[in-house]
């Protein structure tokens, strides 16, 4: 059933960011739909939770308002609410209540000023309270009187109302504490946008099979995860996927760069029911900035931005992320200064995966210089994946998983797999299906191999290669042409020539019997 509904709702709400569309750029209308269904989400829980307080007291969280102790009772569920949900909305401020105004008398009122008021009281009501950083600004994206929602006033009103209309209608099913459906369905919606938006939508979205495989890789042997990190987080939505391999994750970590999609990660925890107590997402430039630079970390995954600029500055040489290996990344392309900050993150007993660019396997110079002390010094580097091209939203480049640990089980060795060739070609973009992420992922967890697919290559091999890890150094993927018989196609030229000239000799007819010369 959940499946089913999950679908439903789906539709639905496509729909609704359906309504938007033609006004207004991907991005834009993204941001508000978005951030109506957090409103309504937010709405729905605080509603739920006030009624379950009142019950003993015979009241409904819609009855306190116009009661005689009204005052002493908000003031009370608000100091419950704040340390349960980490947030507090009058009975006045719910969605259901905003919308009944917006539509009071079969017309549409107005009701514009009285949202931007409860969008910011809601983060007004953390203020000072524990909750407050993962709550402020959340709402900073949804411009109320933005030019893009209509003309005139008159206008922005009307379109509004009929989004928040349209999103009433749905029941969000939140009673149900075993289902996440709304969680997966908004998570639905940020790939949506992702995939229909190009690269620069699609910068925060990790596609969900490349997630998958990812989340099981750090996971393999785990049935729980004291904490799991991402540096560069994005929607959150490869955090959240490394929790569904796992019974449970004691705290979520991240570090996103791009406000927008910080408020993005920030809502999709809340929105699957990640207690704000259990996680800390940080707004700062990950390299310049790391945010949590004294904790480390069972489970690390990261899809960073490939081959960014970074400051490479000389000062990083005394910065214990990057000063044992004596060299920087270039400033040019910051994907092994990523790598490194992830190791300098990594618990003992964890694993990290990351997606970068193929580059990143035999580039020489400082790229080389890290790439052979990483194997070569620390012995970190457990497998490399080479997955196909054209399976990022925005980039078409063939990219590869590395997956590296402190402790490694087989520590004279590397796995290499070649999963290039594994996929399905859906439209314009390639898709990895199910069977091709679980080939993947047995490979990996059984270090198979596999002709043309998967190889295990001695550390003395690699050395021999110059650490260079490019992957058909290992993994051999040549395919023989077939043989040519030369005789059977002569064989083939000499009964074309024959039926070409029979076919000449009807042509010279033919033009002989009308009387025209012949076209040779």
């Amino acid at each position: 059933m959940a499946a089913e509904q999950k679908q439903k709702l789906e539709q639905q709400l496509w729909n609704i960011a359906n309504t938007l569309r033609g006004k207004m750029d991907a991005d834009d209308f993204r941001d508000y739909i978005l951030g109506f269904i957090f409103y309504k989400y937010l709405s729905t829980k605080m509603d739920l939770y006030a009624n379950e307080v009142l019950k003993p007291d015979g009241l409904t969280f819609k009855e306190v308002e116009g009661h005689p102790d009204e005052t002493l009772l908000l003031q009370e569920l608000k100091l419950l609410a704040i340390d349960k949900l980490g947030f507090f909305l009058e009975p006045s401020e719910l969605f259901s209540e905003i919308t009944k105004r917006g539509n009071a008398g079969g017309k549409n009122n107005f009701i514009l000023g009285d949202l931007s008021k409860v969008l910011t009281h809601i983060e007004q009501s953390t203020m000072g309270t524990e909750s407050e950083e993962d709550f402020g600004n959340l709402f900073s994206d949804l411009d109320l009187t933005s030019h893009k929602l209509g003309k005139s006033e008159a206008d922005k009103n009307e379109l509004i109302v009929r989004v928040l209309t349209h999103l009433d209608e749905i029941d969000f099913d939140l009673e149900n504490t075993d289902s996440d459906v709304l969680g997966d369905a908004y998570e639905y919606l940020i790939g949506k946008f992702a995939s229909g938006a190009g690269k620069k939508a699609g910068e925060f979205y990790t596609p969900q099979q490349v997630s998958s495989i990812l989340a099981q890789l750090v996971t393999v042997g785990k049935e729980q995860l004291k904490s799991v990190y991402d540096p560069t987080c994005g929607s959150g939505s490869l955090l959240l996927r490394v929790a569904k391999e796992v019974k449970k994750v004691g705290e979520f970590y991240g570090q996103e760069m791009n406000p927008t999609t910080y408020n993005l990660c920030r809502m999709n925890m809340i929105m699957h029911d990640v207690h704000y107590k259990r996680f800390d997402i940080k707004n700062e430039d990950t390299l310049e900035r790391p945010q949590h630079y004294d904790l480390r970390f069972e489970a690390i995954v990261a899809n960073p931005p490939f081959s960014a600029k970074w400051s490479a500055s000389p000062l990083f040489m005394s910065d214990d992320r990057f000063s044992d290996y004596g060299k920087l990344a270039p400033s040019s392309k910051a994907d092994f200064a990523f790598v490194q900050h992830m190791v300098h993150q990594l618990d003992d007993n964890g694993t990290m995966a990351v997606v970068l660019p193929h580059g990143v396997l035999f580039r020489g110079a400082a790229e080389g210089y890290i790439r052979e002390y990483l194997i070569k010094e620390k012995n970190y580097l457990d497998a490399v994946i080479g997955l196909p091209a054209n399976i990022f939203y925005g980039t078409s480049i063939p990219t590869c998983i590395l997956v590296l640990k402190k402790k490694r089980q087989n520590p004279k060795d590397i796995l290499f797999i070649d999963a290039s060739q594994n996929y399905e070609k859906v439209k314009t973009q390639n898709v990895l299906r199910s069977e091709d992420i679980d080939k993947i992922i047995n490979a990996y967890k059984n270090r198979t191999e596999e002709e043309k697919y998967s190889r295990v290559a001695l550390l003395s091999e690699i050395a021999s290669n110059d650490y260079n890890l490019n992957i058909p150094r290992y993994v051999d993927t040549f395919e023989a042409e077939e043989s040519i018989d030369i005789n059977a196609i002569a064989n083939e030229i000499k009964v074309l020539n024959a039926t070409i000239e029979e076919t000449d000799k009807t042509i010279v007819g033919f033009c002989n019997e009308l009387g025209i010369e012949t076209p040779f």
